[in-house]
């Protein structure tokens, strides 16, 4: 193995990674920044251009598309007539390749982005040297990934690098120039007719999604079914993606879209008037939200909604788990615990319970772009139903009026209802849930199945206030949750027979607020 072509846009690592090859007797092979780069830091280093005997071209668009570039590349040594026909030709063999693409990706997210510049920013020698030596990665070293450069440089230094290693390496380069093409191909078709940056839609006419494997499962939703677990290529900060499990049983994919709903809705609860929130999860359903002065209070006002469906379920916090909460918890039969942080004192005591999975999770205020929901023979999506309402958003449509407590139980009724599964009904008071009526057909069985919940666990609706996630269509849900014991609703209007509702409303002395916005979640 005795030569490189090293032509990188992301240069780092690379200049020690090619000092540390050329100090192993390897000829590099280099264009443009890269060979300037390695040139000033005294890195000796042949010009493609001097290599092949012909001029880089029309502004540096043709520099590595030449036979003896690719014949060096593509040429099988088992093969003598391969052989026979480079050195008839006097062409060494390339046995690196290590190049990375200029940065299309970055370059579209720009604002100030022109098709120009897009187009320009295709690259089309890098992608074809990876795809060339990838496709002879059985005597070719392909790497696209600075992360590599470590690896590679360990197997020349151990005299040969395994076909298992340059397997998985083109099988990243392949993965990488999909990715790429795939970009492209979601940028320009997503470009209307005057091909102007600024008019883009969301939603291309062609769209390539990319995500690498994290894990495989057991089984998906049941045991007769098969599932794997796959993440963006570049999760977005805060989101589930970017856990740590720390400790316990293999997650299944039921933990993990349960996790998903739990961390989503407890991540809101910042900024509801007190330090701490927790969420419990069943069947993708919060059973229990509150918020309190420490994670242990959170905790047992959130459990107290429905103790009985927290069995087994997921619990997240959006603050740091502590001794105290996690000796709470280790009563109660959980699935997964989820938080930013634990303490050292939690983690001893969790410890105690091997098959909870605990999570880490940094906290961050990043959504998903766009959410996917796959049908038969086609894929629905959407951008992401990322939108809190604010206090001077909603609009007092009764003729009583909110006091700052009703209305501060309102706001923290809203944000539960948002992930409860449609049809929902939610009462809370005092920063916490008090029953939850979710996914059923009919408003008025959610709201029937609220108060139940209530009294099963032995809480007052009294002086409650309601969240329903889309607008009651008739007064009769409205009578229902009054008659449970709800003074104040909320909702989001725009039905036919608002002012019956409204009429409702005042007739019953409660109050009532629109949003203007709707949550269902299916």
């Amino acid at each position: 193995m005795k030569q490189a072509l090293i032509s990188v846009s992301d240069k780092t690592g690379v200049l020690d990674f090619a000092r540390a090859l050329s100090a192993l007797g390897v000829n590099i092979l280099s264009t443009g920044g890269t060979a300037k780069l390695l040139m000033d830091n005294g890195v000796p280093v042949t010009e493609v251009a001097d290599y092949t005997g012909f001029p880089e071209m029309l502004d540096g668009r043709v520099k590595t598309l030449h036979p003896k570039v690719h014949g060096g590349i593509l040429a099988r040594r088992d093969f003598p007539e391969h052989m026979a026909k480079l050195s008839e030709h006097q062409m060494p063999t390339i046995d690196f390749v290590v190049v990375n693409l200029y940065p299309f990706q970055a370059t579209v997210a720009k604002d100030s982005c022109t098709l120009e510049d897009a187009i320009e920013n295709i690259d089309i020698g890098g992608p074809t040297m990876l795809r060339s030596a990838a496709k002879n990665h059985k005597d070719v070293v392909v790497v696209c990934d600075p992360a590599d450069y470590a690896l590679v440089l360990d197997g020349v230094k151990a005299g040969s690098i395994s076909y298992d290693t340059r397997f998985m390496l083109a099988k990243k380069v392949f993965a990488h120039t999909a990715q790429y093409d795939g970009a492209i191909t979601n940028y320009l078709s997503s470009l209307g007719a005057d091909k102007q940056h600024a008019t883009r839609s969301a939603y291309p006419q062609t769209l390539n999604l990319h995500f690498e494997k994290v894990q495989d499962m057991r089984y998906g939703e049941n045991p007769h079914q098969s599932a794997a677990f796959y993440r963006d290529l570049a999760p977005v900060a805060g989101a589930l993606a970017n856990y740590t499990q720390l400790q316990g049983k293999e997650l299944s994919y039921n933990n993990i879209a349960d996790a998903d709903a739990a961390w989503e809705c407890v991540k809101t609860l910042g900024g509801m008037g007190q330090p701490a929130g927790c969420v419990i999860i069943k069947h993708a359903n919060p059973c229990g939200v509150a918020i309190g002065a420490s994670a242990l209070e959170a905790y047992s006002r959130a459990l107290q909604t429905d103790p009985t469906s927290a069995f087994g379920g997921i619990i997240a916090f959006n603050v740091e788990v502590d001794g105290q909460a996690a000796e709470a918890i280790a009563k109660l039969f959980v699935e997964v615990l989820i938080a930013p942080s634990f303490t050292a004192e939690a983690r001893q005591i969790m410890s105690a319970k091997q098959n909870v999975r605990l999570l880490e999770i940094p906290l961050g205020t990043g959504v998903n772009p766009h959410d996917f929901k796959r049908v038969g023979g086609g894929l629905l999506v959407q951008s992401a139903d990322a939108k809190l309402v604010s206090q001077d958003e909603l609009k007092v449509v009764s003729v009583k009026q909110p006091s700052p407590q009703q209305m501060a139980d309102l706001m923290f009724a809203w944000r539960v209802a948002k992930f409860v599964k449609s049809n929902a009904i939610v009462f809370c008071g005092n920063g916490m849930t008090l029953g939850v009526g979710a996914g059923q057909m009919s408003r008025v069985d959610s709201a029937r199945i609220a108060s139940i919940k209530a009294q099963n666990a032995g809480l007052s609706l009294a002086g409650s206030a309601v969240a329903s996630d889309a607008f009651f269509p008739f007064r009769d849900g409205l009578d229902v949750v009054v008659d449970a014991g709800a003074t104040c609703v909320i909702q989001p209007g725009g039905s036919m027979r608002d002012q019956e509702v409204i009429d409702a409303a005042n007739e019953r002395g409660v109050v009532m607020l629109f949003t203007g916005t709707r949550h269902f979640r299916h």
